[in-house]
């Protein structure tokens, strides 16, 4: 049995280049769920170490990698007061709607947006745009980014796959914290 990661094999990585050919695109979108305006996961063919490969991409907007952290962050203050806290479980009922929170689960998530509105009006957290590859990925080589821009559309994607692959890209390193967006009720 071959332990080979499929996406540097030759085959797979010709049908890809079918598929984009066919599609007109240099990348596929992987139907997700979390796919959005702010993320989106993708195929793109790429050079490594002299060899096509197959990038699993995950590519966000900064907006959106500040919010994870400033989260992360917020739940980590919640854990140190928290000792049972093991994260917040939202549950349906039979007709696919929200059941109530406990009494410590809402106090304990009224202390995250605490802790999230604290650190975003301290602007402990800061963001810069990035790319991580991942080498030990199980499908080709694996490779998020985050970049400074409102939204993630095609346009956005084939600019980062072009540049990345002539190896022009060039990452701001500015480092940004965000606010929150206010919702209207």
């Amino acid at each position: 049995m071959s332990t080979m990661n499929p996406g540097f094999d030759p085959k797979e990585i010709s049908k890809l280049k079918q598929e984009l050919k066919a599609s007109g695109k240099s990348f596929q979108l992987i139907p997700e769920e979390e796919n959005s305006d702010e993320f989106v996961n993708f195929y793109f063919i790429g050079m490594f170490e002299g060899k096509e490969v197959i990038y699993d991409a995950a590519l966000y907007t900064l907006r959106l990698h500040h919010a994870s952290e400033v989260y992360e962050l917020a739940e980590h203050e919640a854990a140190k007061k928290f000792p049972n806290f093991s994260g917040i479980r939202y549950e349906e009922d039979e007709n696919g709607n929200l059941m109530p929170l406990s009494s410590e689960e809402e106090e304990i998530g009224w202390f995250i947006t605490e802790m999230i509105m604290e650190i975003e009006e301290e602007e402990s957290v800061k963001v810069q745009e990035f790319i991580d590859i991942d080498t030990n990925h199980d499908y080709g080589i694996g490779l998020d980014a985050a970049l400074n821009v409102e939204y993630i559309d095609e346009k956005v994607i084939a600019k980062f796959i072009k540049e990345f692959n002539d190896d022009t890209i060039q990452l701001d390193e500015t480092m940004y914290a965000f606010q929150s967006e206010e919702e209207d009720v």
